[in-house]
């Protein structure tokens, strides 16, 4: 059964379907997973040594404080390098932005952007750019399950999934690999409040959304929860609500979910102003220009 078949044949157990994103979303885990894992490993496997504080205030910007926040890991390494391309300093240091056309097409191609579907394009085209991008997923991969654990679910996210699990079917909705999520959920014993866990070898979180719940619940029944615009791009590519988590606020964020945004998604009266609201408030916080630029 491929990825569109088996979300399409998620069960239907409650009036209410909420879709909810994990890293920097459930857990406190962007920063050390960018910090600590992905950037050392794109300045070691991309020979980004002589501009490593240009590259890393590049990776930084585009997978943390940015309207890119949350993006695909190769959709952001085309990113970082575009930045990069367009910096004076770092070109003043050398830095020659790589032929990437192979990576730029498949991703323009794929629709599941994760290390299977990369594996088989290596497999099928033996390609250079492509074998070396994997060979730096993988490497993220094995930086990541080894240096994060211990990250619990932020103040008021065990509440709120107590609070919504009688009422809806929850679904991990994410584009970290599985295997990664199916870990930290099962770590902190919060897996259990959800039907499923989708990463990003089960396609988009559009995808996600719109397989496994569009046209099974009633649109104004359907909430996705998130701490990047992705998600709310996802959720309103499938005409669904969404309820924002503020980065830096993330605590607070999720209190006014449980105490408040919850109640009102429930009882309908959720969206309209009151959704807009959160979402002004939430993209305030993400400029689409780096600092270096201002």
């Amino acid at each position: 059964m491929d990825h569109i078949e088996t979300l399409k044949s998620l069960p239907k157990s409650n009036e209410f379907f909420i879709g909810i994103d994990s890293d920097g979303c459930v857990f406190d885990t962007m920063e050390i997973k960018h910090k600590e894992c992905f950037i050392p490993n794109i300045i070691n496997s991309w020979g980004l040594q002589a501009v490593s504080r240009f590259a890393r205030d590049a990776a930084e910007f585009v997978n943390l404080y940015s309207q890119q926040r949350g993006c695909n890991r190769f959709i952001a390494l085309v990113s970082m390098f575009d930045l990069l391309a367009d910096w004076d300093q770092p070109i003043r240091r050398g830095f020659v932005r790589p032929d990437i056309s192979s990576l730029e097409q498949w991703i323009a191609e794929e629709t599941r952007l994760g290390n299977p579907a990369l594996e088989a394009k290596v497999a099928e085209t033996s390609d250079a750019i492509l074998t070396k991008t994997l060979a730096w997923s993988k490497a993220v991969n094995a930086t990541v399950d080894d240096m994060v654990h211990g990250c619990p679910p932020y103040p008021f996210v065990r509440e709120s999934l107590e609070k919504i699990a009688p009422l809806a079917d929850l679904l991990v909705v994410s584009s970290t690999p599985e295997e990664a999520l199916t870990k930290e959920w099962n770590e902190h014993d919060v897996a259990n409040y959800v039907m499923r866990i989708c990463g990003q070898e089960a396609g988009s979180k559009k995808e996600h959304l719109g397989y496994g719940a569009c046209g099974k619940y009633d649109n104004d029944k359907i909430l996705m929860i998130g701490d990047a615009p992705g998600d709310m791009k996802a959720a309103k590519a499938n005409g669904v609500l969404y309820f924002p988590i503020i980065p830096s606020y993330e605590e607070d964020s999720w209190q006014r979910f449980h105490d408040e945004a919850a109640d009102r998604f429930f009882a309908g009266t959720y969206a309209g102003e009151y959704e807009q609201s959160l979402i002004d408030e939430f993209m305030q916080h993400l400029p689409a220009t780096p600092p270096w630029k201002n």
